[in-house]
């Protein structure tokens, strides 16, 4: 933990965080780009960056996706952080092809078979490739080499942009594709902290840090009064990662 004179004063105590390094007595900012949903993996993936010792900028998106919770969560779980925050608009309606993004009716009470099998309607075409495309560009303007990507390949819905070769198929392009990358000045990592852990062993290394997840927003389709529908892939998902951690998940739901 840092000590009361620490230079992480300006985030909160109860966050496990580890100070920055020192070189000849001075602070070397380490500087991570964040993508940052607001959701319970990406926010995980978030704390961990943080208690790693890094400056975060947390880069979150209005893609014309159904609701506005998830940014307002990820707004949130920033500032609890101490995260500089941008958020970039692009409308993906206009691609459409998702439950998320098109009239497509989201997906309801299926099984933990069925949500294990096959790409689901909800997945929105080439997503995590846009955000990561951002997210390079915005390590590069700020001189970072290094990008923490909360994908997840045990527990999650079939999405082919959450696996670990597409992860690191595409830390190669951004090594040919970078000024950086091609002057030999740097070299971006992509960071997968929870590419292999369960959605239990996600929400027990948040809680170790101190991270409040009733900050955090999953649902896909909230109800009209601002509830999680508890019924959706992504509410299964967390509500069963929070049973099997044994704890409770702070957020209301319809059911």
């Amino acid at each position: 933990m840092a000590g009361a004179n620490s230079p992480q004063g300006r985030c909160p105590r109860r966050l496990v965080f580890c100070d920055p390094p020192f070189y000849d007595g001075r602070v070397v900012e380490k500087r991570a780009v964040v993508l940052l949903s607001g959701g319970v993996d990406s926010s995980t993936a978030a704390a961990i960056a943080r208690s790693e010792g890094y400056a975060l900028h947390a880069l979150s998106f209005r893609y014309g996706q159904r609701h506005e919770r998830e940014v307002e969560a990820a707004s949130k779980v920033s500032s609890l952080l101490g995260a500089a925050h941008l958020v970039i608009g692009f409308d993906m309606r206009a691609i459409g092809g998702s439950a998320l993004t098109d009239a497509i009716e989201v997906p309801k009470g299926r099984s933990a078979s069925e949500i294990a099998n096959g790409i689901p309607v909800t997945y929105v075409p080439a997503r995590n490739t846009i955000f990561l495309s951002f997210a390079l560009a915005l390590a590069e303007k700020i001189e970072s080499a290094d990008i923490f990507f909360g994908a997840n390949q045990l527990d999650y819905s079939g999405y082919p942009d959450c696996r670990e070769e597409y992860v690191r198929a595409f830390e190669t392009m951004a090594n040919l594709a970078t000024k950086a990358g091609v002057e030999g000045k740097s070299r971006i990592k992509i960071h997968t902290p929870l590419i292999r852990l369960t959605k239990a062993e996600i929400i027990t290394k948040g809680l170790a840090l101190g991270l409040d997840y009733a900050l955090t927003w999953s649902c896909y389709d909230p109800t009209p009064d601002g509830l999680a529908c508890g019924l959706c892939d992504s509410c299964q998902l967390r509500l069963r990662g929070f049973k099997e951690a044994g704890a409770n998940d702070p957020i209301r739901y319809a059911r």
